[in-house]
């Protein structure tokens, strides 16, 4: 991913080719969006952030070499040091050479360049003694060195990381009490994707002190999930609710879960697309594209609502769907085999040569597409819980582990919710070890460069926005919690086996 490495042996994982990956417009976005309320409402744009430095920089056409810093965060060690404006041009002693790479594809995912090199020289600053970082800004017209001290937040990830790992620890030990804080007085956290991934992470953690909030985020899923339900973008909220209390029941064996989630099964049996009496004539007006040209396409799938409406199902929901089917089965809650099976033959309807799964049910990206690894990773989750002893769906789990594992550059910026895509893509890689450890020593840097220094972590800019406001900090928070709580395998997403 770097032109250059630096001496120590930890800062090798940041050496595989890749390029900068933030797809940025002449309008201004994504930089002139705002987060008008939580931690980030002060700051002017959505910017990258620099690591626990306090730093927020904006990538610019003119100077490809150079950060251009837009923000320095109240009570950060850059704060009166570095100053809105100044560019920096090099860190850890090492002038950045290699240019950014706007645009979103294949071809350009990663952090090549002066984003990937100042995340070497601050994972090798971390882990020095003493943590100090040297920092070259330019302002003015002039040059100078800035030293940012770096005690406070001193040490970094192994290279095993989240598996043995000191930091992995600490940073858990930190963002678990804060998820705790972040929940509502409803025992939501405010989305679905933050419904499903902040309970999971508590719950994977083992930790008594936080029974009490599992169980709050458990009855709110209870309560607002029923067998009939007109809301809007619905499938969503009732796919992580089933996948959050199936979890739960198989934890703790409470036996009030068992007839919500037979509510849940019953909702998501009737909004699974079977028939095309389900279709919405409006669609076909709306979006003639999605609209399905042989009685067999789009059978099996979720879209956002019930039956089939606007792009109809989609893989992204779909895997989901089938996540919370197979684990419902586990629980002893019945669904119809033939249901599931729909499922899982959708995914693979749009399951490339390679594993890859495109966006709905035919592989438009082509047999050897890898971007956008989330829905890839939703398929892979449902296929290794299927509830039957059939070889098969073990086999396609692993098909979509070792594409992910393969082609890991596009990780923190896929289509949608690119959090979202985050979670799943780890969960799923995480059955297979060599995917796992290739996914997260490839984006080392997003987790170096995410970390702010309360400890929380910051959804870093990319495609789309989703999720990108106020909870700024409570989307990656979640999923970071999630995914360095997988090697304990004390949730069933995560590998933990069922009991006979």
């Amino acid at each position: 991913m770097l032109v250059r490495a630096l001496a120590s042996v930890a800062f090798a994982t940041f050496a595989a080719p890749g390029m900068a990956q933030v797809h940025y417009h002449a309008d201004g976005r994504p930089w002139s969006q705002r987060a008008q309320a939580g931690p980030d409402a002060a700051v002017p744009g959505w910017y990258y952030n620099l690591g626990v430095t306090g730093l927020r920089v904006e990538l610019v056409a003119d100077a490809p070499t150079h950060l251009v810093v837009r923000h320095v965060l109240e009570d950060s060690v850059a704060r009166g040091r570095i100053e809105v404006g100044d560019h920096v041009v090099g860190a850890g002693g090492i002038e950045f050479q290699t240019p950014h790479q706007n645009g979103y594809g294949e071809k350009v995912f990663g952090a090549r360049g002066p984003i990937g090199d100042f995340a070497t020289a601050l994972d090798a600053a971390l882990q020095a003694k003493p943590a100090k970082l040297e920092v070259a800004v330019q302002r003015a017209g002039e040059r100078r060195t800035v030293t940012l001290d770096l005690r406070d937040h001193a040490g970094g990830f192994a290279a095993t990381f989240p598996d043995d790992c000191k930091k992995s620890d600490r940073v858990l030990a930190k963002l678990l009490p804060w998820l705790v804080e972040q929940q509502r007085d409803d025992g939501s956290w405010g989305s679905p994707p933050h419904d499903a991934f902040a309970p999971l992470a508590l719950l994977a953690s083992g930790d008594a002190r936080w029974r009490k909030a599992i169980e709050k985020n458990a009855r709110f899923h209870a309560r607002t999930t029923k067998a009939k339900d007109h809301d809007g973008l619905i499938n969503w909220r009732y796919t992580a609710a089933g996948i959050v209390l199936a979890e739960y029941h198989l934890a703790t064996r409470a036996e009030w879960v068992k007839p919500e989630l037979a509510e849940i099964r019953d909702f998501l049996l009737h909004s699974q697309y079977m028939d095309p009496a389900q279709r919405n004539p409006k669609a076909q007006q709306s979006h003639p594209d999605s609209w399905p040209k042989r009685p067999e396409d789009a059978i099996g799938g979720f879209g956002h609502n019930p039956g089939f409406e606007g792009y109809g199902p989609i893989a992204m929901v779909t895997g989901q769907a089938a996540v919370a089917f197979a684990l419902m089965q586990h629980c002893g809650v019945d669904v119809p085999r033939e249901r599931l099976d729909a499922a899982y033959a959708f995914l693979a309807r749009g399951t490339g040569a390679n594993g890859y799964v495109w966006y709905g049910d035919d592989v438009g990206g082509g047999p050897k597409a890898w971007a956008d690894p989330g829905r890839t990773g939703a398929s892979g989750v449902a296929h290794w819980l299927a509830p039957y002893d059939d070889e098969r769906y073990r086999t396609m789990a692993l098909r979509h582990a070792r594409v992910i594992g393969e082609h890991p550059q596009s990780f923190p910026d896929t289509h949608g919710c690119p959090t979202m895509g985050m979670a799943w893509a780890a969960m799923a890689a995480h059955t297979d070890p060599a995917a796992f450890r290739s996914l997260l020593t490839e984006n080392r840097w997003w987790f170096v460069l995410a970390e702010c220094a309360d400890g929380t972590f910051y959804y870093q800019p990319n495609r789309d926005n989703a999720g990108y406001g106020e909870d700024s900090r409570l989307s990656a928070s979640a999923v970071v919690a999630l995914v360095l709580s997988l090697p304990r395998r004390s949730l069933h997403v995560a590998g933990k086996p069922f009991a006979k």
